[in-house]
């Protein structure tokens, strides 16, 4: 069975381009277009790496993983941040809030295919 990553991010395009870039390596790409949407498939489906955009309609990226924090199935699934968002103050919330990665948009593939192996163990 491979490997199901869920992409919370609000841009079809930034969406497409983690598909792209992860193509070769077979992971199932799970989408969402929003925090809310992303909360609410990680409540019902599990994922071995879930990517989180920060600013977002209707929920943001912050919110987003606090509440999948807040699942018990979801304690341990890997987090990683891909996001424009590039202070400090907000990398630091994310890792206080559970993320284990960060990543600043724009990105190269090639290190975010390293970094999914890793993080899921591939």
């Amino acid at each position: 069975m491979n490997s199901r990553i869920l992409s919370i991010d609000d841009s079809p395009t930034m969406r497409m381009l983690i598909r792209k870039a992860l193509k070769e390596d077979e992971y199932e790409i799970i989408e969402a277009e929003n925090g809310q949407e992303g909360l609410d498939l990680a409540q019902h489906e599990e994922f071995s790496l879930i990517f989180v955009d920060v600013n977002m309609p209707i929920m943001d990226g912050f919110s987003c993983v606090e509440g999948i924090r807040a699942m018990s199935q979801n304690r341990e699934t890997p987090i990683v941040f891909l996001t424009t968002v590039n202070s400090k103050d907000k990398m630091e919330k994310g890792k206080t809030l559970g993320a284990n990665g960060w990543i600043v948009k724009p990105f190269e593939p090639e290190p975010l295919r390293k970094l999914v192996k890793v993080m899921i163990k591939k």
